[in-house]
Parts: structure tokens; C-alpha cells; sequence
């Protein structure tokens, strides 16, 4: 899981190449300009290598829902949280990934409209590939923990009690 994690936040990094502003002659509005040769084939070896990862977690742990069941205790609540988790910070890390990797993103040709004319095209760019790097690790952490907890969750044995009678006397005296 760390070494598909690692290589997304490699390929991220590399992708933060160099745009220009260019405006739009009919609006007057300006927007970034990015090569997208280089910079949509790292975002996108990023999402599929960060999709592979993931599948190959939700393979092996069965997505929680198929296979053996959970033994009920702390480690299974702490692999429920882990898991939805980790979903949410891939879900985000995914989206940043395409939205970087997409020629014009939205918000790289909307500038005027989220006030962004004092920022460059290299640090609106730099911003989705940071936070798309940040939840990347961020999702490698997460799963780390949830199957750590999810195999203590089923490797535990289920603690039962065998009584021979209950432990509250409902017998009447007589």
C-alpha cells in the first residue's frame, strides 16, 4: 500500500509544470494555460495508481461486507471509522488528481470568478496537486490503520459464555 502511495505522490510532484495566462477576446477574461502533454499523464498515472491501491485493499479486506464478519469490540469500530475514512480521503484525492490532470480545469479558466487574478497559474495548479498529494497520504495512512484493524477485528475470537443457568434467579418462593 506505501509503495503505490509513494509513487502517486512522486508523479504528483512532477506534475507541476509551468502555465500562462491568456485572455479570452470575447469576455476580456483570463484564464491559465497549461501544457497538458506532460502534466494530464502524471495526474492520471496518479489516479490509477491510487485506484489500484485501493482495489487491491477492498479486494483483499472484501470491502468489509463479504467474508468472515467482524468480531464486535474496539477493533471493529476502529476499522468501521477507518474504512468510510479512507473512502472519503480517496474520494477527494481522486477528484483533485482528475481535476489537475484535466486540461482546463475549472479553476483555472474561471480566474475572475473565485478572485483569483492575484494568484499565477503555477500556484493555482500547485494548490490541486498539493491537496491531491496531501490526500493521497493521507488515504495511505487511513488504510494502514483500517487493515490493521480490520485483521485484528477477525482474527479475534468471539468471547462467548456458557452458563449452565441465568444469571438472574427468576424462581418464586413457594
Amino acid at each position: 500500500m506505501s509503495s503505490t502511495s509513494i509513487i502517486c505522490v512522486v508523479l504528483i510532484i512532477q506534475a507541476l509544470i509551468i502555465g500562462h495566462i491568456e485572455v479570452d477576446p470575447r469576455t476580456n477574461e483570463s484564464y491559465c494555460v497549461y501544457n497538458s502533454d506532460v502534466a494530464t499523464g502524471y495526474g492520471v498515472g496518479a489516479f490509477l495508481f491510487l485506484l489500484s491501491g485501493e482495489s487491491l485493499l477492498m479486494g483483499v479486506t472484501k470491502c468489509m461486507c463479504f467474508g468472515i464478519p467482524l468480531a464486535p469490540g474496539g477493533s471493529r469500530a476502529w476499522s468501521i471509522i477507518y474504512f468510510v475514512s479512507s473512502w472519503v480521503t480517496f474520494l477527494v484525492a481522486e477528484a483533485c488528481l482528475i481535476a489537475g490532470a484535466t486540461r482546463n480545469a475549472y479553476h483555472t479558466k474561471y480566474r475572475s470568478m473565485i478572485y483569483a487574478q492575484s494568484f499565477s497559474c503555477e500556484t493555482l495548479r500547485k494548490g490541486v496537486f498539493i491537496a491531491g498529494a496531501v490526500f493521497v497520504v493521507a488515504t495511505m495512512i487511513l488504510n494502514v490503520y483500517y487493515y490493521m484493524y480490520f485483521t485484528k477485528a477477525t482474527t479475534q475470537v468471539a468471547s462467548k459464555t456458557n452458563r449452565a443457568s441465568s444469571a438472574v434467579g427468576m424462581t418464586g418462593y413457594a
